[in-house]
């Protein structure tokens, strides 16, 4: 009977591996790589029609036009009538923390407690989601893993989704610490049987000082001479010293205002706003303080009732005309979704914008705002080889269809469980 159960427990955990285990990475670059015709689009507004990429070692050796008499090394990809593009990047997502809502085991997205800034989502992220693994044949090459719940969420890192564990994975550890400002006016909680109508927050004033009074204790901490270590303030020092970024989120007007002024008069060096749905309203003060935007999905609803209809489509655009640094993220849509991060970009280059600026805005702009532009977010000479090749215009769902992908010059499977459900049915129904 003893030797039936444990039979049985290694069968369950054999199909538990087949059914939630990702491919098996791919290897190291070992020769080089040319993709020669394709129209590459650089991810700095740049659009080279008959290009030439060719990379070695993860790195890109050259980038221009195929024209040119350079020999192509290693193995030559024939890309004419293709697109290539950088790896798309998302941000403030909780990809690699969570894989089924309803199974807490698998939940690892929030942790207990409100201010929590020493937590860390690097050791939580799973590099087997399948979830993180379905992101890649839409071109989500990349993100920043973020904590959510709470005041101070925790610690988030950028990652590259096609890894072994979390230490490969990691491309910037600790990049910056996630705060969510409390709300001014609050609306009631229908499914309790309130009111529905917005009413002012009578605890906003102790909400907002006991932030302050934290990231104030915080500074204090590091000139002081205690030698007790208390890691909720130590995790906050890159806030001061300019090594991490502060992500904000925050969505009216005052609490846009009152979060960044009160944390620039703290010492915040660097910060960020994540929604900003009445950014428009100041965008000169977001400017004089450098304040970079991390825009909600522009396929939201408008938030209150005499918005325009579509000011969540023309809002990225409306902020890029001002002068700010501006990237597209999806926080309010379900962690699956981050896959559409291409065709929220598709959706502002139908608002005015250029595909090529609204293709900046998943690439070399969020880039910058995570601080990986060095490496990440344009076809540059130097940089990584994180790209790849699609059939047509990876912003339009109609044609974004891979056909290769690389994650630091190593060939990554854009094979995933929803790809082969798609080729199982699609072969059912094509062969009727």
């Amino acid at each position: 009977m003893k030797n039936l159960k444990i039979t049985i427990l290694i069968v369950l955990i054999l199909c538990t591996y087949q059914n939630f285990a990702q491919q098996t990475p791919a290897p190291e670059q070992k020769t080089g790589i040319s993709i020669e015709g394709a129209v590459a689009h650089l991810g700095n507004g740049e659009v080279i029609e008959n290009s030439l990429i060719m990379f070695e070692n993860g790195k890109l050796t050259f980038v221009g036009s195929a024209n040119a008499r350079i020999a192509r090394t290693g193995t030559v990809i024939d890309a004419k009538g293709k697109h290539v593009y950088p790896g798309f990047i998302a941000t403030c997502t909780s990809l690699g923390l969570i894989e089924v809502d309803a199974v807490r085991a698998t939940n690892d997205k929030a942790e207990i407690g409100d201010i929590t800034p020493h937590v860390r989502s690097l050791i939580a992220y799973n590099a087997e989601s399948r979830v993180v693994e379905s992101m890649r044949p839409n071109g989500v090459l990349l993100g920043q893993v973020s904590p959510k719940g709470g005041t101070i969420s925790g610690t988030s890192s950028v990652m590259q989704f096609d890894a072994w564990n979390w230490e490969d994975a990691a491309v910037k550890v600790d990049d910056g610490i996630h705060l969510n400002w409390p709300e001014s006016f609050k609306q009631g909680r229908w499914w309790l049987g309130e009111d529905r109508a917005y009413k002012p927050n009578k605890d906003y004033p102790e909400e907002t000082a006991k932030i302050e009074n934290f990231l104030k204790s915080a500074k204090a901490y590091s000139k002081g001479k205690e030698t007790k270590n208390n890691q909720a303030y130590g995790a906050t020092q890159g806030l001061f010293q300019g090594t991490q970024k502060l992500y904000v989120y925050a969505d009216g007007e005052k609490e846009i205002l009152d979060a960044v002024t009160a944390l620039k008069n703290i010492g915040v060096k660097h910060i960020v706003l994540v929604g900003g749905y009445d950014a428009h309203k100041i965008t000169e003060f977001l400017k004089q303080h450098q304040v970079s935007v991390l825009v909600r999905a522009p396929h939201n609803l408008p938030k209150h009732e005499d918005d325009d209809y579509d000011l969540p489509y023309r809002l990225p655009k409306i902020l890029s005309d001002a002068g700010l640094l501006v990237a597209i993220q999806n926080i309010d849509a379900m962690n699956f979704q981050n896959r559409n991060l291409p065709f929220y970009a598709g959706q502002i280059a139908q608002q005015g914008m250029s595909p090529e600026k609204a293709l900046e805005m998943i690439t070399s702009n969020p880039a910058k705002i995570l601080g990986i532009d060095q490496t990440y977010g344009t076809l540059e000479v130097g940089k990584s080889a994180t790209l790849f090749i699609s059939e047509g215009d990876a912003l339009d769902m109609r044609t974004n269809r891979l056909t290769k992908a690389f994650i630091d010059g190593r060939d990554i499977s854009l094979e995933t469980h929803q790809t082969q459900l798609w080729k199982r049915y699609m072969g059912k129904y094509e062969g009727k």
